[in-house]
C-alpha cells in the first residue's frame, strides 16, 4: 500500500510559503516540492476551502498563507487534506465469521484506534508556529556551521 504523503508535503510548501512571506506561485511550490502545479493547485484548494491559504490573481499573485501560523496546528492539516488513513496496516476481513479473524481484528482495532486518536492528539499540540521556529533555528545553525567551515 502506498503511504499518502500530502500532510508532510503541505507542511513543506507552507513553511516555504511562511519564510517567503509573499505569495508564491504553484509552479515555484512544485519546484520546491518535486511535483507537478496541477498537484499543488489541487492540495492548496483544498487548504483555501479550510480558511489556511488564500490565491492572489495578477503578476505578483500566487499563494499565501491566510490564517495565524500559531493556531493551525498539523491536526487542522490533516482535517483539511480529507482526514486520510494514518495507517498503511488494516485487518484482514475475508471471513467475518471466522472465530479466529473476530479475535485478531477485535485486539487490532483497538490498538489501531488507540494508535490513531494519540498520534492526532500529537497532531492538535504541534502548530506551524512551531515548526516555522525549528526551521529557522535549524538553518541559522547550518549557515552559521558554514562559516566555521570557510
Amino acid at each position: 500500500m502506498r503511504r499518502d504523503s500530502r500532510l508532510s508535503a503541505v507542511l513543506h510548501a507552507l513553511l516555504h510559503m511562511a519564510e517567503r512571506d509573499a505569495p508564491m506561485t504553484s509552479e515555484a511550490l512544485a519546484h520546491c516540492l518535486g511535483t507537478h502545479p496541477v498537484v499543488v493547485r489541487r492540495t492548496m484548494g483544498l487548504l483555501r476551502d479550510a480558511g489556511l491559504v488564500a490565491a492572489d490573481r495578477g503578476h505578483a499573485g500566487g499563494w499565501r498563507i491566510s490564517a495565524d501560523l500559531t493556531r493551525v496546528t498539523l491536526r487542522e492539516l490533516h482535517e483539511a487534506l480529507g482526514e486520510p488513513a494514518l495507517f498503511a496496516v488494516g485487518n484482514r476481513s475475508e471471513h467475518p465469521e471466522c472465530l479466529v479473524e473476530q479475535a485478531i481484528n477485535a485486539v487490532l482495532d483497538t490498538a489501531f484506534a488507540d494508535a490513531e486518536a494519540l498520534l492526532l492528539q500529537r497532531f492538535a499540540s504541534v502548530t506551524l508556529a512551531a515548526l516555522a521556529a525549528d526551521f529557522a533555528r535549524r538553518h541559522d545553525a547550518c549557515r552559521s556551521e558554514q562559516r566555521h567551515e570557510a
